[in-house]
């Protein structure tokens, strides 16, 4: 059996449960690829997500690899695999219900990846793919936000709101972020016209007439948003569903969603950046063996952007 290093947790937990380890290197099956991982970002809250602990029949799937973001090159191709080949430099979003990217290797649909972009490191590239996507298909799938548009991102700094403050405003919307403070020149050069410092300012008593919102945060802040918004007006929440009564009740439509691989939405992405108009956002760099460190480090405040480990 062909070995790898690997960051596997063998019961459920947090990043206490997280080891450094050999584990066995998978193998690509029909529409898979094998992908020599170079770099994998984490999402910090993975570790509390069911599907990140099971299968999609719920059977238990530990010891489980985390980190579903991934930019690497091409090591095998499975049967019935077109348009791929050994040597290809790619990346892309593994599903959350399959072992992750933390790891020598990962077997991957490759569907669910694209073509890494050329003008970005490994690093930068896989901090692209859940955030980036999760940002696009809020503001197009779901959204379908027009040019000239008046947007308002909660947590613009944040791992998805990076991306969605860029995204809007490369799309020809109007964009308004709110963050903290020491975030408001960097989210600024991002592309948001309108700057809400949350410790200062309650966004829902200086906005109005808002056509779309990203909310990145949940909570009250969720809560809040309704009322921003003009008739019609869409709301996008990642963090749980929405009420549908009280979304009526303002005359606005409110949407959950959680972000899918896409392979031609991919592509787009990484043209806007070898355009250079898309920036990724790398907050961090830990190498694999440090993984345990990556995940503990969400407890505490952190820079911009995601957090990436670097295996190659």
């Amino acid at each position: 059996m062909d070995v790898m290093m690997a960051l596997r947790a063998h019961a459920r937990g947090g990043a206490e449960e997280l080891v450094y380890e050999k584990a066995p290197r998978p193998v690509p099956g029909p529409g898979e690829v094998l992908v020599a991982v170079h770099a994998a970002a984490i999402t910090f809250a993975e570790l509390t997500w069911e599907q990140s602990w099971t299968t999609r029949n719920g059977a238990d799937r530990t010891p489980m690899i985390p980190s579903h973001e991934v930019s690497g090159v091409v090591a095998a191709v499975g049967a019935g695999v077109d348009g791929m080949a050994v040597g290809d430099e790619v990346f892309g979003l593994i599903d959350f219900d399959r072992d992750g990217a933390a790891a020598d290797y990962v077997a991957v649909p490759a569907a669910d990846l694209g073509a890494k972009p050329a003008r970005a490191s490994h690093v930068e590239a896989a901090a692209l793919p859940l955030a980036a996507l999760t940002a696009w298909q809020a503001l197009v799938d779901h959204a379908g936000l027009r040019p000239g548009e008046r947007v308002l991102v909660h947590g613009g700094a944040g791992g998805v709101g990076v991306y969605g403050v860029q995204l809007a405003a490369i799309l020809g919307a109007h964009v308004t972020a709110t963050d903290l403070p020491a975030h408001e020149r960097f989210v600024r050069e991002l592309g948001a016209e309108t700057f809400i410092d949350v410790t200062a300012t309650a966004f829902d008593e200086v906005t109005a007439d808002v056509d779309v919102v990203l909310d990145t945060v949940g909570g009250s802040t969720l809560d809040r948003s309704y009322r921003v918004l003009r008739p019609g007006g869409r709301l996008v929440t990642l963090g749980a569903p929405p009420s549908a009564e009280v979304a009526d009740g303002y005359g606005v439509r409110a949407i959950f969603f959680v972000v899918r691989p896409d392979r031609t939405e991919l592509n787009r992405l990484a043209a806007l950046v070898d355009d250079g108009r898309l920036r990724p956002v790398v907050a961090r760099t830990y190498p694999l063996a440090q993984g345990r460190e990556a995940f503990e480090s969400g407890r505490g405040p952190r820079p911009p952007g995601k957090t990436v480990l670097v295996v190659r």
